[in-house]
């Protein structure tokens, strides 16, 4: 079950709406994951790895401890969705890239999480460039 993202009481109706969005998309992408027997976490870092990364990196990324991502990444080497080799500009360091197993699987993800593919899609083309423009400025 999906934690509430927002405070119990909202100061505008427009602030209550972007924490019902926050929630709904969260179920939706932990569903998608559960489907594939990965935790959103996994899903996640999958989804990360278009290209070989750095650990830290991805640690850096997704703002957690880079213990967390060892966890995660051994859980998906485990399940043969990822591999880990030596960083050719570091030894010490550990890069991370998905297999092909790791591809389907991811694949299947992106196409099983469907929420904002859904959600935009209820809106004329202007109103996806109105709601892109406000989304960018509300973020800064």
């Amino acid at each position: 079950m999906a934690l509430p993202s927002g405070p119990v009481t909202t100061s505008s109706e427009a602030e209550a709406v972007l924490f019902d969005l926050v929630d709904v998309y969260d179920r939706a992408y932990e569903a998608a994951a559960a489907q594939l027997s990965l935790s959103s976490a996994q899903a996640c870092v999958l989804g990360r790895l278009d290209e070989r990364r750095g650990m830290g990196a991805l640690a850096e990324e997704l703002g957690c401890d880079a213990s967390n991502i060892t966890q995660i990444v051994a859980r998906l080497e485990a399940l043969g969705l990822v591999t880990r080799e030596p960083d050719p500009r570091d030894r010490r360091a550990r890069q991370v890239a998905r297999t092909p197993q790791g591809d389907e699987i991811n694949r299947r993800f992106a196409a099983a999480f469907a929420f904002a593919r859904t959600a935009v899609g209820r809106l004329s083309p202007d109103e996806q460039d109105q709601l892109t423009a406000l989304l960018r400025k509300a973020l800064g």
